[in-house]
This record gives structure tokens, C-alpha cells and sequence, in this order.
């Protein structure tokens, strides 16, 4: 198979058009069958309910070319239960799990040449959505829906190697207690965009959420889950109902535990004792893990023994033996690569 001629090498992260995507349509009651299609615009009325109510939701995910040549998606059943948890909450038809895990595969393989080589750096994105496509008015759930599913090639979302991130604690919150942090509304990152552009205007490179009700406890930030490394080599990840379960945090858990025989962790953390860290890291889709060297809140700095220069050796060892089992040349747990071809 011939790949797109491309600069692999100096792909940014950004969105590259390709050759398809799939496309079905929820109406009466029921979605069609769904098919690939080469038309990347979307028409719709101007009284969608996405428009009009935000009532959309979508996945992030990556193909990659393995070691010995073949494609594959990591853990894309997760995925599939994410977004239909993300659905009933926004009183979305739920797209079927397997259809979605077959929509996923289709998107891929009509775009294979477009999936990096291996030792790239670069990988295929992939964005699973769904949105409210029929008109509404009133302050209701629309009747017409639909799901796609597009694909792009990225590159790595670091440029340069991956530096220790300086992040904030932030004043905005992100999710309300018995709210919608814990599903992957498209709303919720839109509140997060004032936030974020502020943060680099102060010269941060991310913010650190706490919870709205108290705001004593560690959340995540505007798209990653945090990671933290215990002085005696414990990995702790906070625990809360407004927290997105990211699929790469449960899988660096898993590694941790059962790769890496350290003890884990999934509690409350308190901003308090973040001080009191050894390594502190963000996890999710685009960048694995992302290492964090400092964090300021409101003027007091919190430096972990880390540092700024390099990511600390516990978080580069979970990074290094999940990238591995995701490119093939560390054996994978049952069921966590989907081999498209």
C-alpha cells in the first residue's frame, strides 16, 4: 500500500482533509445504515439543535502503523461506551457500540494511505461525533441526529520533544458538581476556551481545575487528565464525578500495575498536598502523557523534584511502555489493538 505523499517528519497538528468519512442519520426513531462519503461540508438547518441548544458530543482517537507493517486503533470499545454515556446524559440517541466500532474501522480503512508510517512520529486522528441535525425551538431534545466519523494525519503534538508544562490553578471552574464534566460534551469545552487563551496570555501553558463546590480538590484541565507520582513511586490519579474517564489514564493505570509493578492509586487529591508529588503528569489521546514541571497558584509555585528540563523517570517509563504497546513492539493486553489491516 502506497502512502500519501507527505513531509511525515513536520506534519503539524492541525486538520489535513481526506479521501472519506462515514456519515449516518437518526430520524423516525432509527439511524440508517450509515455510509463512507467524499464530501467533507454539512448542511443543516438553521435551527439545528446543535445550533440553537449545543446538543453535540465526540471522540478522540488515533490509528497507527505498527512495527511489523499493520494498522491498528487502540481500545476503540471504550470509546464507543464513552460516547454513549456522553448521549443519554444529553438525551442523544445512543449510536450502537458496535456500529460505532465498525464506522471507526471503515473511516480508517478508506483512508489508509493516510496513516503515518511507522517511526514517523506522526499518526491518523480520528473524531467520532454526533450532533442534533433537526430544528428545535423549544427548550427540548431535537428529533434528528447524526454521526460522523472523520480522520486526519497529525503530527506529534509536541514539537521538539516533550518539555515540562507550567500550568495554573485557574479561578474558572470547569464542571458543576452533578453536571456534564464526566461526558465529552462539546459545551464543555467551549467554556474552557476563555480560559485557556487567558492562561497563554499570562505565559501558562495549561490550567489546573478544582472542584466548583469546594475548590480544595484537584479536578483535571481543560482536556487531559492529571497523573501524579508519589516520593516512593506510587501513581495516584484523582477520583471524582466530574472528571472525564479518560481511556489513556485507565490504560497508563493498567501499565503502571501490570507492566510496571507499581502500586496506583484513584482517589481524592487535595490541592494541598500536591506539593508533596515527585512527578506530576497530563494524559490523554493527543500526547500520552505530557509532563508537568511547576504549578502556580495565585503567586505560590509548586516545583516538583522533576523539574523543567526533563519528564521524571516513572512518567517516562509509563509513556515509553504504553507508546510501545500502541506501535506493537511491546505485546498488548487482550483486546486493547483493534488490527484494522
Amino acid at each position: 500500500m502506497e502512502k500519501k505523499n507527505i513531509d511525515w517528519a513536520n506534519l503539524g497538528f492541525g486538520y489535513v482533509k481526506t479521501d472519506k468519512r462515514f456519515v449516518s442519520n437518526y430520524k423516525d426513531g432509527k439511524w440508517d445504515d450509515g455510509a463512507l462519503v467524499s464530501d467533507a461540508t454539512i448542511a443543516i438547518s438553521e435551527c439545528a439543535g446543535v445550533l440553537q441548544y449545543s446538543q453535540a458530543c465526540f471522540e478522540g482517537m488515533k490509528a497507527y502503523t505498527t512495527e511489523d507493517g499493520h494498522i491498528v486503533t487502540f481500545r476503540p470499545d471504550l470509546n464507543a461506551q464513552r460516547m454513549e454515556d456522553s448521549c443519554k446524559r444529553l438525551e442523544m440517541p445512543a449510536f450502537p457500540k458496535e456500529s460505532f466500532v465498525d464506522a471507526v474501522v471503515k473511516t480508517i480503512e478508506a483512508n489508509s494511505e493516510w496513516v503515518p508510517p511507522y517511526g514517523s512520529g506522526a499518526t491518523l486522528y480520528i473524531r467520532p461525533f454526533m450532533f442534533a441535525s433537526g430544528p428545535v425551538i423549544g427548550v427540548k431534545p431535537a428529533d434528528e441526529y447524526q454521526f460522523r466519523v472523520f480522520a486526519t494525519p497529525v503530527g506529534p503534538y509536541f514539537k521538539g520533544g516533550v518539555k515540562p508544562l507550567t500550568l495554573r490553578v485557574s479561578d474558572f471552574d470547569r464542571a458543576a458538581p452533578n453536571g456534564t464534566g464526566h461526558i465529552k460534551a462539546g459545551l464543555n469545552y467551549a467554556m474552557s476556551l476563555h480560559a485557556i487563551v487567558t492562561a497563554h496570555e499570562e505565559g501558562f501553558d495549561e490550567n489546573m481545575y478544582l472542584d466548583a463546590a469546594t475548590r480544595t480538590k484537584v479536578e483535571e484541565t481543560g482536556g487531559a487528565n492529571f497523573l501524579f507520582v508519589t516520593k516512593d513511586n506510587k501513581v495516584v490519579t484523582p477520583k471524582s464525578n466530574t472528571i472525564l474517564p479518560s481511556i489513556t489514564r485507565r490504560s497508563l493505570m493498567t501499565v503502571a500495575k501490570d507492566y510496571l509493578g507499581l502500586e496506583i492509586e484513584e482517589r481524592t487529591v487535595y490541592l494541598d498536598e500536591v506539593k508533596d508529588f515527585a512527578e506530576c503528569g497530563l494524559c490523554g489521546t493527543a500526547a500520552v502523557i505530557s509532563p508537568v514541571g511547576k504549578i502556580v497558584d495565585h503567586g505560590k509555585e509548586i516545583c516538583f523534584p522533576s523539574g523543567m528540563s526533563d519528564m521524571g523517570p516513572i512518567t517516562k517509563k509509563l509513556r515509553d511502555t504504553l507508546t510501545g504497546i500502541q506501535m506493537g513492539h511491546i505485546e498488548a493486553p487482550k483486546g486493547w489493538l483493534k488490527i484494522i489491516k
